[in-house]
Order: structure tokens, then sequence, then C-alpha cells
């Protein structure tokens, strides 16, 4: 559908493509490079996304969830799929039809799907060591599961966990620990795939022992702490100014009054708003036009916002919401949040533009 309003995310395939492989050449001595694409591959979209993320040197891929999985499955037919999150029983008949590596996060669970056929049905054990949310948490549990995979003949295709605090050196200490003492029992050389280093890990951790697996997240969209990298930036949203008022000292910006100007100023108002994903916490940060940057005033509508600029800014000219990386971080942490939150939050509604280095559009 044609872009009426002027308001879109621009995705860059060949930065997510050269990130990746920028990823698989530093850490290349790994044997598996899962490319996380759960949540429309972290609100970037479309297929073209998840095919440059292949071409970079990613060879499994990972998902939250078994719709995710099927979307990607009906495109792309011969890699490898694990859902990292929980598959009802109901369900796993589909798993092996479409062959989708299921996680097991629990003995509960385990022992919900021993009665089903789960002949042909690869599976990666997750090891909660520390985190309280998914995963088998003892020894005793890992070696009943252990057993019961043994004695079924079932597809143990992999054991991982995840780590939460990858910036605490001893925290992160302390889970591999108890990730080594839970699967203490278990030969690990000769389990097919050992993944423990995500994102922000690999780039503290380059290499983890007794794992050949890691996951690349966040990162492959060019987030990462460490400028060495030299990852590129991949997603930007923009709009346009849409009207402009002179207002008169005294006079109030949207809902509630909350902006009143100081003297003679001038708004932009902007085709944008909260149903978009720029929740109304943004009030008072920057966005940027023609370079300058402009803060944003009033509380943000429903489809709108409101931007203190000067007579430099003109109707139609392009706002950017979020101009690259660096400024998505600063508005996350004007957000108290964090730069998946930001980016996640822009929805279907708004389009996205794919481009490749050439700066078509696709």
């Amino acid at each position: 559908m044609e872009n009426y309003r002027g308001t879109y995310v621009k995705v860059n395939l060949s930065n997510i493509r050269e990130n990746v492989e920028k990823l698989v050449k530093k850490y290349n001595d790994y044997d598996y490079y899962f490319g996380v694409v759960k949540a429309d591959s972290y609100s970037h979209y479309d297929i073209r996304v998840i095919k440059n993320i292949i071409a970079g040197g990613c060879n499994y891929l990972a998902v939250s969830s078994l719709e995710e999985a099927l979307t990607i499955r009906e495109e792309i037919k011969d890699i490898p799929i694990l859902c990292l999150g929980v598959i009802h029983p109901n369900y796993l008949s589909i798993c092996r039809r479409e062959k989708i590596t299921i996680t097991i996060p629990s003995l509960e669970y385990f022992e919900t799907i021993l009665p089903t056929n789960l002949e042909g049905i690869s599976m990666h054990l997750k090891i909660d060591t520390g985190m309280n949310r998914l995963g088998i948490k003892t020894r005793e549990e890992m070696n009943h599961i252990w057993q019961k995979i043994k004695e079924r003949g079932l597809h143990l295709e992999g054991i991982y966990t995840h780590i939460y605090k990858a910036s605490d050196g001893k925290t992160t200490k302390k889970q591999l620990e108890t990730f080594q003492s839970i699967t203490k029992e278990i030969d690990l050389s000769k389990i097919p795939i050992v993944h423990i280093a995500q994102s922000e890990t690999l780039t503290r951790y380059p290499h983890i022992p007794h794992t050949n697996g890691c996951r690349l997240g966040l990162i492959m969209y060019g987030f990462s702490e460490n400028s060495f990298l030299q990852l590129k930036s991949t997603f930007s949203l923009h709009s346009r100014v849409i009207s402009l008022k002179n207002l008169k000292k005294g006079e109030t910006v949207g809902y509630d009054a909350t902006y009143k100007a100081k003297g003679e100023e001038k708004i932009a108002v902007v085709a944008i708003g909260y149903a978009d994903g720029v929740i109304r916490a943004n009030k008072g940060r920057m966005v940027y036009i023609n370079g300058i940057p402009y803060p944003i005033v009033g509380n943000i509508c429903m489809d709108m916002l409101m931007v203190k600029v000067d007579r430099k800014v003109k109707l139609y000219d392009t706002v950017d919401i979020l101009k690259d990386n660096y400024h998505i971080r600063q508005v996350a942490e004007h957000l108290k949040t964090i730069p998946y939150e930001v980016i996640c939050t822009v929805g279907k509604r708004v389009p996205r533009i794919y481009i490749e280095a050439n700066e078509k559009q696709k």
C-alpha cells in the first residue's frame, strides 16, 4: 500500500547482512550461529530481513512462539528453527511436521509431553542458572530428564541457558558455575549444540567453555557497547511536518495544556503518535529536522505530536523520530528503558521501507 501519511520505518538490509558477517568473522570459533528473529525480527519485519541474516552467516533461527516459527517456515524451508518459548503438547505434531525444534523448560513440562509421540522431534534443554524464568533448576531434575531421554531414544539436539546480567562478571561467573553443576553428569561434548552466549555476553566473553553455539539478537541490528565491532544502524523512524503554528506568550499546546509558550514560539505538528509506538513519555526529548534537534512539547496524541521549532522548519519537512542507534539509546535513557523496547513498540501501523546499500527503496 502507498504510504500516504509520510510516516515510516527505514530498514537497511545491507547493514543487517554486513553486521552478521562481521560478527561471524569476529567470533569464528563457533559452529552454530542462531539468528534470534522473535518479535518480527525486533520490529524490523519482513522475510527479507531474515534472508539477509541467513546470508550473513546465521545457520539456525530462534523465535519465541510456534506462530512465529510457522510464519517463517512458510517462506524458508531448509533452515532449523528453535522455539525459545513453551509449545503446548497439543501442537507437538506440528513441530514434527514442520521441523521446529522445541525447548524443554522444566521437569513438569517434560513429564506432560512424555505420553505423546516424540519421535522425530528435536529438543533443546534450557537450564535455569538464576534468572528464574524458564529452565531446569536442579541437577536431580536434569538427571531425571536425561535418563528418560536415553530410555526413550529421544532426539536431544541441544542444551542452553540465558545470561541475564552480562555486565556483572561475578553474576555471570556464578551462572556458568551453576550451568556446569546442573549438567555435571552429562558429557556435553556428546551434545550436538551447546549455546550460552547471546548478544551482550558474546562481546564480553568471546568463547564460553563447552559451547559451540551462540545467539545473535539485537547485536545483529547494530546495537553493541563495543565500538571496535563497527556495526551499522539498521532501523530508523521518520515522519513529516503536517502543520505549523505560531504561538503567542501564554498559549498552550495539546491535551491538558501541559505546555505553555514562554514567548512568541513556532510549533510543528508531526504525523506520528502513541498509536505508532511513540508513547507519551517521549515528551521533552529531541527529534531531528534537517539535522537539527528540536524538543517534543505538550502531551503526545494518538496520531500526532508537537515539536517546538524555529523558522528554518518548513511544511512537509522530514522529521527523524529515531535517527540511528545512538539516538535510539538516548531515547531509551529518556524513557528509562532499553533499546529493545524503544524499537519493538513501533507497531505494524507504521510501514517499513527496505533499502540496500545504494539507498534504493525495495
